[in-house]
């Protein structure tokens, strides 16, 4: 992933927990075929160091599993908040006109190498922390036991197991911090002013980042 000096994220705690807060990856392979890619949910461990492992599942019936070569780097994505950036936020704008369309987003990308397994036990394990994870805090928190036993042995039959050692993590956060102070808050505002909760958040992460910037100049 090419990432601009001024937009790249190395800290290694930052990277691990915006993976776990979005949750959802897209999983990249290649195969005799080419390319091959499955939106999947995992989950990070933060061992072995320094970069951690993924773990996750697919359906048995996916055809990507089955044409994994084990020396072959697999990559997986995992795209963060995002939102179009307007120059006609900018103050510079009404100074210069030298002003162009962006896009503010946080991406990070993890590589290393893949190995599937279809173990029951390790399965299950495997399948009970994911829904845990996504279950803890609900008023009515449903847990893979709720299930009856006998069906979910059926279900683990239609998946395979994967985990991805991590040997590589990139991260960008483009966050205006290639513009002046001014229109990084210009921008801010302007994202608060006329988007969404999405727009909104990605606000919040332009001014976390503007005073991280802010901390470190010190």
């Amino acid at each position: 992933m090419y990432v601009p000096t001024h937009f790249r994220e190395e800290r290694i705690a930052v990277l691990h927990a915006a993976i776990r807060q979005i949750g959802l990856g897209a999983l990249v392979t290649l195969g005799p075929e080419g390319l091959i890619a499955s939106h999947l949910p995992m989950v990070l461990h933060a061992t072995p160091e320094p970069y951690g492992r993924l773990c996750g599942h697919m359906a048995r019936n996916n055809p990507q599993w089955l044409a994994i070569a084990p020396e072959t780097e697999t990559l997986a994505i995992f795209s963060g908040p995002q939102a179009y950036i307007s120059p006609s936020w900018y103050q510079s704008k009404h100074k210069t006109g030298k002003v162009v369309p962006t896009w503010n987003y946080v991406a990070i990308h993890a590589y290393g190498k893949l190995r599937v397994f279809d173990d029951p036990e390790r399965l299950l394990a495997q399948v009970t922390e994911l829904t845990k994870i996504h279950e803890t805090g609900r008023p009515l928190a449903w847990a893979v036991s709720d299930a009856p036993e006998d069906y979910v042995q059926i279900m683990l039959k239609q998946i395979i197991g994967f985990e991805l050692i991590i040997t590589r993590l990139e991260g960008q956060w483009k966050m205006s911090q290639n513009r002046s102070r001014e229109d990084r808050h210009s921008a801010a505002d302007g994202l608060r002013r006329e988007t969404g909760p999405a727009g909104a958040t990605v606000a919040d992460l332009v001014t976390a980042t503007d005073q991280n910037e802010s901390n470190r100049s010190e």
